[in-house]
């Protein structure tokens, strides 16, 4: 059993994407959520980030959560989407370094960057993002499946 933590900013473009990618994938004992740093609870996905996750047809979460500490709690890898999240996360709740990564670095081991943020941008800039975003998960479920992680 894995669980994962993705998160963002606001919770509404990235996380929400990443994680209805990777709940679509199935992989067995691996339970996903996400969240965002500066999220409020109960707010709607954004429309492009929605209008991709059900084009794909993907079981996804339509409302913005919180990162909150029974979250962080809850999971064994948290993964965000930028290195200042990373930091961000780290310099208010320090006890989670140690599962704490950024998407990129935890999938390339090390090579890192930052996916992109396409809030604000149109249906082809979101698009954008959910296929880096698929590319990267799919080297999340690779690695899963070799149990690198």
């Amino acid at each position: 059993m894995m669980n994962i933590y993705l998160i963002c900013t606001g919770n509404t473009c990235r996380s929400p994407m990443a994680e209805a990618i990777l709940r679509d994938k199935e992989l067995g004992d691996l339970t996903v959520r996400s969240a965002g740093i500066h999220a409020q609870d109960g707010i709607p996905i954004s429309l492009n980030a929605k209008i991709l996750i059900e084009e794909a047809d993907m079981p996804h979460t339509p409302w913005s959560s919180a990162v909150s500490i029974e979250g962080l709690e809850w999971a064994d890898v948290v993964l965000t989407m930028t290195e200042a999240h990373k930091m961000e996360l780290l310099y208010r709740y320090p006890a989670v370094e140690e599962k704490t990564f950024t998407l990129k670095g935890f999938v390339e081991f090390g090579s890192g960057g930052d996916v992109q943020d396409p809030f604000g941008g149109d249906l082809a800039t979101y698009r954008q993002t959910f296929d880096e975003l698929s590319q990267i998960l799919d080297k999340l479920e690779r690695k899963l499946m070799e149990g690198q992680a």
